[in-house]
């Protein structure tokens, strides 16, 4: 296969900057999204299938991708979700005693598009100085201007409501129904890792769709709520925030993580706004203001929350800061049974510096 002459593919930003590179396997086509990078070094299975990263064409800043294959145990939903990748390297060949085929298979499989043989150091470098914006993948490379006026229907971020497009269609169960406590999760783009993380607590989770109404879930009779992470910008889910007031009104246990964090924001009246390129990745530092410990942090998001905002309102407490730029990384109600963070306690492959916030829920729950 790495013998075998690929087929010429392009990178095509919205500002009309052309990156060159090569397709993957025999793959042509052309894809749609917002181009956003990821500094992990591994987890390339869970990046892909994170429901966060729906619409969005993946930069990954490792050099190699695809080196130790793919396992079903290492998905975070059911199909890839990312639009399109964009690596430097791809490896054909994988090796890993437990991988269950390579990743050229696993994007073939998923119908995914991918270009290699990226000078992915420059693009990165680009998109840091420029922001995070619409791009086109492509291996029609002599259509350029035919891409351009397609490039410029696409949607922008800001304002889009994607968590619809990820969400279960119907309620689901999981874990052991046994278990001590019952929790009720609506899905705007949950990951599986988040669930196996709650269950492992010894919490049966029943999850609902997107656009559940707070009855919906309290006929469950739960003993806490969790508001997903997910895609898209927070301020069109008004359900969601809507569900978020109802339970924090009750002084319900309730948790949020990532895109759920933006929505209990949005419920305490604080704005979230799009960020010049967010965080993405497994190494972000995140200083906990409660216990002054600091926690390397797996990250992914686009959006982030007015810190002006939650320090000026009454009933929030911000409780992590991102140590790079000074962001909200987790806020608490003073007087409610509510708590959320900007980052992923449940990361896979890791870092698991931050998986003490589910005992956290827990402690909540019991109280």
């Amino acid at each position: 296969m790495k013998y075998q002459k690929r087929q010429k593919a392009i990178i095509l930003l919205a500002d009309g900057t052309i990156f060159h590179g090569k397709a993957v396997g025999n793959k042509q086509g052309t894809s749609f999204g917002e181009v956003c990078f990821n500094t992990g070094m591994t987890g390339y299975q869970e990046i892909f299938t994170d429901p966060s990263y729906f619409g969005q064409l993946m930069v990954t800043t490792n050099a190699h991708i695809g080196n130790y294959g793919t396992n079903a145990d290492e998905v975070e939903s059911d199909s890839i979700k990312i639009a399109g990748l964009i690596c430097k390297n791809f490896s054909y060949v994988y090796s890993r005693v437990d991988s269950e085929g390579s990743l050229e298979e696993f994007l073939n499989k998923n119908n995914l598009l991918a270009i290699s043989d990226v000078d992915t150091r420059a693009l990165v470098s680009y998109i840091r100085d420029n922001g995070a914006m619409n791009a086109v993948i492509s291996t029609e490379v002599d259509n350029v201007e035919g891409l351009k006026k397609q490039l410029a229907e696409v949607p922008k971020m800001e304002g889009l409501e994607l968590a619809s497009k990820v969400s279960t269609k119907e309620p689901y169960y999981f874990g052991d129904e046994n278990a001590t406590y019952k929790v009720a999760a609506l899905d705007i783009g949950i990951k599986k890792n988040i669930l196996r993380n709650i269950a492992s607590r010894d919490a049966y989770i029943k999850v609902f769709p997107y656009n559940s109404k707070f009855e919906d879930l309290e006929a469950f009779k739960p003993d806490g709520y969790f508001l997903s992470n997910g895609p898209g910008d927070p301020e069109p889910l008004i359900e969601a925030q809507n569900l978020a007031k109802e339970i924090i009104k009750r002084d319900l246990p309730l948790f949020g993580i990532c895109l759920g964090h933006q929505v209990i924001a949005r419920a305490n009246g604080v704005s979230t706004y799009k960020m010049h390129n967010g965080h993405r990745g497994i190494n972000h530092p995140v200083k906990n203001l409660v216990t002054g410990k600091g926690e390397i942090t797996s990250q992914n998001h686009g959006f982030a929350v007015n810190r002006e905002e939650s320090e000026a309102n009454p009933d929030l407490q911000i409780t992590h800061v991102h140590l790079n730029d000074d962001t909200v990384a987790g806020l608490a109600m003073k007087s409610k049974n509510c708590f959320s963070v900007q980052y992923h306690p449940e990361a896979s492959p890791g870092p698991h510096d931050s998986a003490y916030l589910f005992d956290q829920f827990i402690e909540n729950i019991k109280k």
